[in-house]
């Protein structure tokens, strides 16, 4: 059956974890730490104390790199380094096709709000051509702030001009979607495709190639 709940005219999405892969999160830190053979605990602990900068747009990935790896002499490269970090991203194609099929089935404004480093964002977009889904990016590296700053989702209303019953969240951390829907934006903590489809349902979205599932049959 179809929702009777209000209107749903804007998604608003986070990249990692929804549409990607994380960028660089700590199973990516912890291959690298193996291929490059680097010390892990002392390589977390300065990515630590350094990545907030980083994905506020702050402070470039050059500098990232000399603060987080190149303080000393290494037998690899930072383009080396950079390579392996770019090279860890993968894309979730169901999810991807998602967001265009109801993009286009409901003339949804979308939007990411999404905590990422300007150059591995820009790489990201790029690789994944998430520009063909996605109208508007409130990125922390454009916005100089991250999430869980409530002012994240704020920027992102006033871009995309809706009311905060109007948009629907995905997000994939559960702290984010309890922030989202203090403010009265509507999310479903994204685990897997299967169920956010169901869920997607509930608010009555669908993909329009099949039907998704409804509560009963659940």
């Amino acid at each position: 059956m179809r929702s009777t709940s209000p209107q749903v005219k804007c998604l608003f999405l986070d990249i990692g974890g929804v549409l990607l892969t994380n960028g660089w999160d700590r199973h990516a830190r912890s291959r690298a730490s193996t291929n490059f053979q680097i010390d892990h605990m002392e390589m977390e602990d300065r990515h630590h104390l350094t990545v907030d900068t980083y994905e506020e747009g702050r402070l470039s990935l050059a500098d990232y790199l000399d603060r987080v790896i190149f303080y000393k002499d290494r037998p690899f490269t930072p383009s080396q380094f950079r390579d392996f970090m770019f090279s860890q991203s993968r894309s979730y194609p169901e999810m991807i096709a998602l967001v265009g099929k109801l993009k286009a089935r409901y003339d949804l404004k979308t939007a990411v709000v999404s905590n990422e480093g300007r150059e591995l964002n820009a790489h990201r977009i790029r690789e994944f051509k998430l520009e063909r889904i996605i109208d508007f990016f409130v990125c922390s590296c454009f916005v100089h702030i991250r999430k869980p700053d409530a002012g994240m989702f704020h920027l992102a209303l006033d871009f995309a001009q809706v009311e905060p019953h109007e948009i629907l969240y995905l997000e994939n951390t559960p702290m984010f979607v309890d922030i989202a829907e203090a403010l009265g934006i509507r999310s479903i903590l994204h685990t897997d495709y299967t169920s956010t489809c169901a869920r997607l349902a509930d608010f009555g979205l669908q993909r329009g190639d099949e039907v998704v599932a409804d509560k009963g049959s659940r």
